[in-house]
């Protein structure tokens, strides 16, 4: 006897849902949203980074979209304040893996 078979035992009258396919999580486990993240231009020390942030879900979901940025861009980065920060300017880049992966993206600046 398996599990669903112990619950309609213990809880006959209960009926199970179908869950909506809105805000699930991706094949790779990372969690959609309606809202677009924000990919941004910025210098600091004169030299380019792109910032992105906005993202409402778990932290460990965005750090590891940071890690997976940073392995198919082979470049550095870092993960503080809610925000992925990758060493130069991958606007178009980012902007379009995200896209690939079902994220609303909204360029800001330049």
């Amino acid at each position: 006897m398996d599990l669903q078979d112990q619950l309609k035992n213990l809880f006959p009258d209960h009926t199970t849902e179908n869950v909506s396919e809105e805000n699930t999580p991706d094949d790779t486990g990372i969690w959609l949203q309606q809202e677009p993240i924000i990919c941004k231009y910025e210098k600091r020390k004169g030299k380019p980074i792109t910032i992105l942030e906005g993202y409402t879900g778990a932290d460990k979901d965005f750090k590891l979209l940071a890690k997976e940025l940073k392995q198919k861009l082979s470049v550095g980065g870092s993960f503080k304040d809610d925000k992925i920060i990758i060493q130069g300017d991958y606007r178009d880049k980012i902007m379009q893996i995200l896209k690939d992966k079902g994220f609303a993206v909204k360029r800001v600046g330049g």
